[in-house]
């Protein structure tokens, strides 16, 4: 018989918090404590050193993503403990977020809607606190399909300067900034304009346009 998985939830909404409970416990997870609000969850998870948290992502006091940012916080505290949080819609970011804590092991993003599949649910947890990493397929393909990062390619230099270009300055104030020639900052425009795609044509327009692109790149 495997041994029992120790688990800590947490979820704000009552009915689903015990809905999981009863959930887990059918299945021989032992849930330690079920909580819900973020600063509990914190709190529980130190008491009792789970081998498992299952938590949601928006919670109490924030309802923002309190829930995440505490799991992110548990795990650079132990970086063992395996963590499973559950979201109502598909925000990628939080997969990165969650995936980028401890080595990317023992971690899961599944959406709620998950929970009625009962039988994949639990063997995904399962999965995860045995060290596995499991993201739900939806979040895969936002993955997969997230548009790429047109600034990826600029250096950080030709970062900092597109970023004074669109506080609307000169290459003369540029350079001045910098303490460089104009010539210098001329070759990174020059540069910056070529990996962005932006082929010659009406100047004050590419550099309008490479503005653009630097502010839908900012979070």
């Amino acid at each position: 018989m495997p041994p029992v998985t120790r688990v800590v939830l947490a979820e704000d909404e009552i009915l689903l918090r015990a809905g999981l409970v009863a959930l887990l416990a059918r299945f021989d997870f032992d849930v330690v404590a079920a909580v819900g609000t973020a600063s509990d969850l914190l709190d529980a998870a130190r008491h009792h050193t789970p081998d498992l948290v299952v938590t949601d992502i928006r919670m109490p006091p924030g309802g923002r993503d309190d829930g995440l940012r505490t799991a992110v916080t548990l795990r650079a505290e132990r970086p063992d403990l395996a963590v499973v949080v559950l979201s109502q819609h598909v925000q990628s970011e939080y997969a990165a977020a969650l995936l980028d804590s401890g080595d990317g092991r023992g971690v899961g993003y599944l959406l709620k809607d998950r929970v009625a599949e009962v039988a994949e649910f639990v063997e995904q947890l399962r999965a995860v606190a045995a060290g596995g990493t499991v993201i739900d397929p939806d979040v895969v393909r936002r993955l997969l399909h997230r548009p790429r990062d047109p600034l990826a390619a600029l250096s950080t230099r030709e970062r900092e300067v597109l970023g004074l270009i669109a506080e609307g300055r000169s290459n003369a104030s540029i350079a001045g900034r910098l303490h460089v020639t104009e010539a210098a900052v001329g070759k990174h425009v020059g540069n910056i304009m070529t990996k962005l795609g932006l082929l010659p044509s009406d100047d004050t327009n590419r550099r309008v346009l490479a503005v653009l692109a630097y502010l839908r790149a900012q979070p």
